[in-house]
């Protein structure tokens, strides 16, 4: 497999398989909305569309970066929303860097959002579509957020080393920058379990695919093979 690795604005073309990470926090988010029951989460291009769409649908569940707000229901924390019962709920997400990357791809074959919760699920599914190119968008930090970087090398490498160790992937991305200021309190809307539930490895059986569905860029949990089942390594 040939993985790239691009920022968002290094996209000058449409990948065909492409990978977009945010650890710290979009995407470890998305994942623990679809623990807690949510069937799909809607990616909104702004805030105003945010709420808009939850002007039209009251029920949907509506959340953003940075602190609460009004029109929204909750804020773009793992601490938080894991205490949410969302069963059955549609969750419409705007976030600074996870949300605009898979916006950025929307037009690729195969997306895939992902963080460490859903590294290995993710992995499987690309050793699956036996993918020989596939482009990692690392979304934060114009491409250069270490913890995205390393998520996204770390399932690189497990997509075709099978006893790929993650310590070293997960050790980067505790002492990043992201990992810092959430701790410290430079960003607003934080819980103090965010950086630990950020950097739970495989927390979440699925990998989490989006795509277009009436103009909208739609995510959902993408099943995937069991272990037993995965004969590609």
């Amino acid at each position: 497999m040939d993985a790239h690795f691009l920022g968002i604005t290094e996209l000058v073309e449409t990948p065909s398989v492409a990978v977009v990470v945010d650890v710290m926090r979009a995407f470890t988010v998305a994942a623990w909305a679809f623990g807690q029951g949510a069937e799909r989460i809607v990616l909104a291009e702004s805030l105003d569309e945010a709420l808009a769409l939850k002007a039209r649908h009251p029920g949907w569940v509506a959340l953003k970066d940075g602190p609460p707000a009004p029109g929204f229901d909750t804020v773009n924390s793992p601490g938080m929303l894991r205490s949410m019962d969302l069963g059955g709920r549609t969750v419409v997400q705007k976030t600074t860097a996870g949300t605009v990357g898979a916006l950025a791809v929307k037009d690729a074959s195969l997306v895939l959002c992902a963080a460490f919760v859903v590294a290995e699920a993710t992995a499987r599914l690309l050793r699956t579509r036996k993918s020989d190119s596939v482009t990692f968008v690392v979304t934060g930090e114009g491409g250069q957020a270490d913890e995205d970087l390393a998520c996204a090398q770390y399932i690189a490498r497990r997509a075709t080393e099978a006893k790929t160790d993650a310590a070293e992937f997960l050790r980067r991305a505790a002492e990043s920058r992201a990992a810092a200021e959430l701790t410290q309190g430079v960003r607003q809307g934080v819980h103090p379990d965010d950086v630990a539930l950020c950097l739970e490895l495989d927390r979440f059986p699925f990998a989490m695919a989006a795509a277009l569905e009436d103009s909208l860029m739609v995510l959902r949990p993408a099943p995937v093979p069991s272990p037993g089942d995965d004969t590609s390594i």
